[in-house]
């Protein structure tokens, strides 16, 4: 184990080129005014791929700009590399359920996680500009009233939260989005409740396969008080992706039916149980060591597990979306059945009412 966790850890300093070799930072974060090209399909990770799936997949790239001063304003070939092998990891959660959309963006780099409040401001502003023009071009030009399933890790799943806030809230496109809503995997991030009064479209997942609602969580051991993903005094909403709860009934190891941290040494059922913290909201994880997993990145606390919400859970998340996507389908599929036999209902009542009308003009003619 430890040499699995070795591996990862040398696997994500020496792909991703953490801070230590950041660029000089500049004075002020850049404003960006306009966002890229979507009609350019390099400004694209995945486009169309996976024709025939029943979803869309909208899923948007974590972080991996770890030499930036605050965003990825230089989009090089290299870095453009990194965003598809972190897309790549989490793809085959998705990928046999769902068609895959994934823009490039002007991402925060992790260093934008260190600045004060109007900074970070600034930085995630100028990501969303991007994520948001290219939803839109999805919208505008893909979509064609597929289901949409949102999903991201880490900044990706903040970004989706951010698309949840913008696009489906009480207007007629949102309420007609919120329709074609799966569900939002937004995985190592956090909602409150303040997100959740601000924006009512943002629901929390309260089950395993309810729909238009948002799958939650961030794994921790137990220690940690305050993380960037959930500060300290922050309580987020979350759901246990072994048990599907979202109160702290402990889920065994056994609910685990694989976690996945390399295509090369498969699937490992059985890895470890979780617990919602019902105070922070965080998925304690009893059965694995920060010695074996570490933090890897300095941002992060000792005991934060942040970069393995994915992996932890590989199988169970895979056969979640599944199961949403056939549950959209099975109701979208009723509720069709519901409207034709009502259209059926109405017609055959129109056709009584016209034949008790004839039948009335006729017996009187006859009377006459």
């Amino acid at each position: 184990m430890k040499k699995l966790a070795f591996l990862l850890a040398l696997l994500m300093l020496f792909a991703l080129a953490l801070p230590v070799l950041a660029e000089e930072a500049p004075q002020s974060v850049p404003e960006l005014t306009e966002p890229l090209d979507y009609s350019d399909g390099a400004n694209w990770a995945y486009y169309r791929e996976g024709e025939g799936k029943p979803a869309d997949l909208f899923i948007v790239c974590p972080t991996v700009d770890t030499r930036s001063y605050a965003n990825s304003v230089d989009l090089n070939e290299k870095l453009k590399g990194n965003f598809v092998s972190a897309l790549d990891a989490e793809k085959g959660i998705y990928a046999d359920s769902c068609r895959l959309y994934s823009p490039y963006y002007r991402q925060m780099s992790i260093n934008a996680y260190t600045f004060g409040d109007e900074d970070f401001a600034k930085a995630e502003k100028n990501a969303f500009l991007d994520v948001s023009a290219a939803f839109r071009y999805y919208l505008d030009n893909e979509n064609d009233g597929r289901p949409i399933v949102l999903a991201g890790f880490s900044q990706g799943a903040q970004m989706c939260i951010e698309l949840l806030k913008e696009f489906f809230g009480d207007t007629a496109e949102g309420r007609a989005l919120n329709k074609k809503l799966v569900a939002v995997y937004a995985i190592g991030w956090r909602i409150t409740d303040e997100d959740i009064k601000a924006y009512p479209q943002i629901v929390p997942a309260k089950g395993e396969s309810d729909t238009g609602s948002v799958i939650c969580y961030e794994c921790e051991d137990g220690t940690v008080t305050g993380s960037i993903i959930i500060p300290e005094g922050v309580k987020t909403h979350s759901i246990n992706p072994l048990n599907w709860k979202t109160d702290g009934t402990p889920a065994d190891k056994s609910l685990n039916k694989g976690a996945l941290f390399s295509e090369e040494q498969g699937v490992i059922p059985g890895f470890c149980g979780a617990q919602i913290d019902e105070a922070r909201g965080s998925i304690t994880v009893p059965d694995v060591s920060r010695e074996d997993f570490p933090k890897v990145l300095d941002v992060f606390p000792d005991g934060c597990f942040h970069l393995y919400d994915n992996m932890f859970f590989y199988t169970n998340l895979k056969e979640n979306v599944a199961l949403r996507v056939n549950a959209y389908l099975e109701a979208q599929q009723q509720a069709q059945g519901a409207g034709w036999r009502w259209i059926a209902a109405a017609a055959a009542a129109v056709i009584v009412i016209g034949a008790a009308a004839a039948y009335a003009v006729n017996k009187n003619r006859k009377r006459a």
